[in-house]
Formats: structure tokens, C-alpha cells, sequence
């Protein structure tokens, strides 16, 4: 039977513990609230300002995102077990056609932007790494829409993991459809680098569109 010194010290230990965690867990949090607002603020001050030329709107936007999402660790969620099978040169050719996709689709969509504003609701950890930032983003005339941002500390800083929409996944969303399309190419991973080219050629012919790979439904 244990001592009620030795509990005694167990709790002293435990308590100790505790106080250590709180307040380095508040801090990651604060630290990732300060985040995600830059982030809106910049993507609204700077993306989605009135009467810049397409080119100049996209070319912002990259910075951006090449700044605030860690691609590569995108990369393995959306790729799935696809991402182990496929080549390093497949690897590094997916995130370049990943990110050229998302340039234009949200390149798009903040030309039409006017007058959001992201209020920040909620923060709690997500697993051991990771902040959940649930947010608010307020439009004119129009319902809010409730986005979720998984953060996790990267250096001095953060990175995105994931966006959730109205609880939708943008990680697990692609991870789907292009699932779908790797499924009906035979299992190839190639088979989804050939569709997302063509997405992209047809997405620089055409200007930005918010739409998935060829054979995969859109956002």
C-alpha cells in the first residue's frame, strides 16, 4: 500500500508539472491567435485589394501562402498513402502543381472579396502539436462562415496544417477527390499529376477557377 508521503510527493510533482504546462500552453496559444489574425489582416490589405491586375493579386497571394502554409506537410496529408508510394520527383512535381492550383483558385476568390472582417471565437489544442483556431469571417449582406485554422509552431513561428470550412476539411476534401482520381488511373500517382497539369494549363488559359483536377468534383 503506498505511503501518504509518497502521494503526497506524487501530487507536489503532478501540480509542478501542471504549472509548467498551462502557461507555456497559453502562450502557444496567444501566440497563434497573434498569427492568424496577421495572416487575415495581410490577406485582406493586400490580396484582396480593389484594381490589381490579376498577375499582381496572384503573385501576392504566393508569397503569402508559400509564408503561412507548410506545403510539404500538406502535401502528406492530402496525398495520403499515395504520398509513400510516389517517386521524390512525383513528391516535389505535386506540390508544385498543389500550390499552382491553390494560387489561382483563392486568387479568384479574393478579387471578389469587399469588406470581410475575421473575428476570432475559440482556441484549443489539437493533439500534441497543434492549435485549433476557430474564427468568424464576417461579409456584407451576406451569412458569416465559420473557418477553422489548424496551426502548428514552425521555428519562431506558425504554420497552416489545415483550413476547415463550415467543418469541411480542405486537407481531407482533396484527399478524397484525389483519391478518386488516382483510383481511376489504374492506382498511379501519375495519373493525378497528369490531371492537375492539365488543371493548371487550363486554369492559366482560362484565369482562376475554384475547381478540383480534371476528373475530381470541384470545391
Amino acid at each position: 500500500m503506498m505511503s501518504r508521503r509518497f502521494l503526497i510527493a506524487a501530487f507536489a510533482v503532478t501540480l509542478s508539472l501542471l504549472a509548467a504546462v498551462v502557461p507555456a500552453r497559453a502562450e502557444a496559444n496567444a501566440d497563434a491567435r497573434a498569427f492568424i489574425q496577421r495572416l487575415a489582416d495581410t490577406a485582406m490589405n493586400t490580396v484582396a485589394v480593389k484594381g490589381l491586375s490579376d498577375d499582381e493579386r496572384a503573385r501576392r497571394f504566393r508569397t503569402l501562402f508559400v509564408d503561412t502554409f507548410d506545403l510539404p506537410e500538406i502535401g502528406k496529408l492530402v496525398l495520403g498513402r499515395y504520398w509513400r508510394v510516389a517517386t521524390p520527383e512525383q513528391q516535389q512535381e505535386f506540390l508544385r502543381l498543389f500550390e499552382e492550383i491553390q494560387v489561382y483558385t483563392w486568387t479568384k476568390r479574393f478579387k471578389d472579396y469587399s469588406g470581410e472582417t475575421l473575428d476570432i471565437l475559440n482556441l484549443a489544442p489539437e493533439g500534441e502539436t497543434d492549435v485549433l483556431v476557430d474564427s468568424r469571417i464576417k461579409r456584407e449582406r451576406l451569412e458569416p462562415v465559420n473557418v477553422a485554422w489548424r496551426v502548428r509552431k514552425s521555428g519562431e513561428g506558425f504554420k497552416v496544417l489545415d483550413i476547415k470550412v463550415e467543418g469541411a476539411s480542405m486537407a481531407f476534401t482533396h484527399r478524397s477527390e484525389y483519391a478518386s482520381v488516382i483510383q481511376g488511373t489504374g492506382g498511379q500517382v501519375e495519373g493525378l499529376l497528369a490531371a492537375m497539369r492539365k488543371k493548371v494549363v487550363l486554369m492559366q488559359g482560362e484565369g482562376a477557377t475554384a475547381a478540383a483536377p480534371a476528373g475530381a468534383k470541384a470545391n
